[in-house]
């Protein structure tokens, strides 16, 4: 499993229930990663989404206490989660929100994807600080690149002490 994001230079992901930016590189790579495979998510996230629908072309995975009608598969705890994500190559499955499921699962990750905005985007929400964890070393980063006025890097960590699960 493997999460992805971008953040603000403060680790910030969102706030009112959004994304900070509009950067359609990060969306292309976003798209483009997460196309056909399977994306989790906390129900935040998923009504976050244009009319509240799932992503398409991807099987959705919502971590939520109370059923959902939507095309999505619910899971109602992390036991049900990784008895779930086992039907599915491991390097398929992506999280993709919001901070408490980023919060939760990341450590259970082995690769996280992050898009560093190189600004203060005024954030409500956050994701732990990958540069502080020891846990975490970041393996590839790309060179800066303009995304709709702001520099964007592309960063790869990898987990170096993955929490095994049941």
């Amino acid at each position: 499993m493997k999460a992805i994001f971008h953040a603000d230079k403060n680790w910030g992901i969102g706030k009112a229930n959004d994304l900070m930016f509009t950067l359609p590189k990060d969306m292309k790579f976003f798209r483009e990663t997460t196309n056909g495979k399977v994306v989790v998510m906390g129900l935040n996230t998923l009504r976050s989404f244009p009319n509240g629908k799932p992503l398409k072309n991807r099987k959705n995975i919502v971590l939520s206490p109370e059923d959902i009608d939507e095309d999505v598969i619910t899971v109602h705890n992390l036991d049900e989660l990784f008895e779930e994500i086992k039907k599915y190559p491991a390097d398929e499955v992506f999280v993709i929100g919001g901070a408490s499921v980023y919060k939760t699962l990341i450590p259970y990750c082995t690769e996280v994807l992050v898009t560093k905005v190189d600004t203060d985007g005024g954030a409500e929400v956050f994701v732990p600080n990958l540069d502080e964890d020891e846990s975490f070393m970041l393996t590839a980063q790309s060179e800066p690149v303009e995304d709709n006025g702001y520099m964007i890097r592309f960063c790869t960590y990898r987990n170096l002490m993955l929490k095994e699960h049941i």
